[in-house]
């Protein structure tokens, strides 16, 4: 990896350990997760959780340039990996398509469960939802699985 940021993004999950989205992930262990979390720029796409060792990893770009009800988004999506990665569970179960792997629909769930109690509007879930990498039928897919009405 490209190394390992602390003070920013350590800064920002420390802000985050209030956050219902969060807390209901870790519960009483909220505070300490977060605090020990390792965190890694990443230089490709926006997020994710390394299936190694768990670290949250960033683009730094994204980071600081992207939008913040997205990044807040993401952010509650990859800590929900990150919790099934402490649980032991597979994160890229090759066996399922992305839009249909049972983590990513757990953890769309939560993240969608979030964007709604925010006020966001279908339409804006629907458009936190598109990516580059999966097709519209596997978006149609996603939006079923997450009861979002276009």
């Amino acid at each position: 990896m490209d190394g390992y940021i602390n003070s920013e993004v350590h800064g920002l999950l420390q802000r985050l350990r209030k956050a219902e989205a969060v807390r209901a992930i870790f519960r009483e262990q909220t505070e300490t997760v977060l605090r020990n979390l390792k965190v890694e720029f990443i230089r490709f796409g926006y997020m994710g959780v390394n299936d190694a060792n768990g670290h949250l990893m960033v683009n730094g770009n994204y980071l600081n340039n992207g939008d913040k009800t997205d990044l807040y988004l993401d952010i509650v999506h990859e800590l929900y990996h990150v919790k099934q990665f402490m649980d032991g569970r597979e994160l890229f179960d090759r066996r399922y398509d992305y839009v249909d792997r049972p983590t990513e629909i757990e953890a769309y769930r939560h993240t969608v469960l979030e964007a709604k109690r925010l006020g966001l509007s279908n339409q804006r879930i629907l458009d936190y939802l598109k990516t580059e990498w999966i097709s519209l039928e596997e978006l149609k897919r996603l939006v079923q699985n997450m009861n979002v009405k276009p």
